[in-house]
This record gives structure tokens, C-alpha cells and sequence, in this order.
């Protein structure tokens, strides 16, 4: 398995393990490998540049970089785009070749690469809304609870507490 073959790879991202799957530029199979992070440094930085396809997610960005560091031309895919090129059912090889599919299609949109700053500001705005979100939601709970107890005891008297009163 030579690695001037290699022109397209797609990558499917897990938690430790990453399954690659490359096309030699007529759309063979000419890579499965299933790796590890340290493991995936090293066999991209001996692979002549190409084309390398992920889907989009938080750590996505991480790797994309790291290979882009090593001159391969790294893109993400959104993963809503990358569904129609799976072929039967799910499993990780299945998940990197439909990505590796996806990436040589020339009409694909890809997610643009998110730097360190970016990722940080983005999480920084979603910790935020969270924020505001729960602060809404308490408050309007606190109103909601303060004028439905109050309303029946403080509110206007209705025509049969003043008439019973009045006996």
C-alpha cells in the first residue's frame, strides 16, 4: 500500500479511536485503517498531501488544523451532507468512505475552519445564552408562582366574597 496512491481520505472522528478510509484518484479503495490520535499524527505527516474529509464537530476543528499544519487539505463536512453517500448500515469504515465520497464531490458546502479564538468566543457566546436562558426561566417562574398564590388572597374581591361579608 503505497502512500503516493493516496489522494482522498475521509476520516470518521471518535473519542480515541479514528477510522480512515482513502481513494486513489479514480475512486479505489487503497486505505482502511483503524488508529489512534498519536497514531493518525504520524501516518499524516508520512502521507503526501491530499484531500482529507471530516465531519463537522468541536474536535473536528482541532484535527483539521493539525493536518492542515502538515499541508493535506483538510475540510469539514456538515453531517446532514455527508448521510446520503452511506452505503447500508452504520458502522465507522462505512462513516469514513461515505465521508471520503462527500469530500470529492465539487458542488459540497464545507464548514470553514475555526481558529483556537474563534472556537473559545463561540463557546463563550453559548455559555452566555445559557446563562440568560436560565435566568428568564427563573424569573418567570418566580412571577408565576408569586401571582397565582397572591391573586386569589390579595386580588379584587368578587361578588360572592363581598355578598358573604356583608351577612
Amino acid at each position: 500500500m503505497s502512500n503516493t496512491l493516496i489522494a482522498t481520505v475521509g476520516i470518521d472522528l471518535g473519542k480515541s479511536t479514528f477510522h480512515l478510509v482513502g481513494f486513489d484518484e479514480h475512486g479505489a479503495i487503497r486505505l482502511r485503517q483503524k488508529m489512534s490520535r498519536s497514531q493518525l499524527e504520524r501516518r499524516f505527516a508520512n502521507l503526501r498531501p491530499c484531500l482529507v474529509g471530516m465531519e463537522a464537530c468541536a474536535g473536528a476543528h482541532h484535527v483539521a488544523r493539525r493536518l492542515a499544519a502538515y499541508g493535506h487539505d483538510a475540510r469539514l463536512i456538515p453531517a446532514k451532507y455527508v448521510k446520503p453517500f452511506l452505503k447500508g448500515h452504520k458502522n465507522d469504515y462505512r462513516d469514513a468512505e461515505a465521508i471520503a465520497e462527500a469530500v470529492g464531490r465539487p458542488t459540497m458546502r464545507f464548514v470553514p475552519l475555526k481558529s483556537v479564538e474563534q472556537l473559545d468566543l463561540q463557546a463563550l457566546h453559548r455559555v452566555r445564552s445559557r446563562l440568560v436562558s436560565h435566568r428568564t426561566a427563573a424569573w418567570r417562574s418566580s412571577c408565576s408562582t408569586l401571582f397565582s398564590g397572591t391573586k386569589r388572597m390579595v386580588g379584587r374581591p368578587t361578588a360572592s366574597a363581598i355578598a358573604s361579608a356583608s351577612r
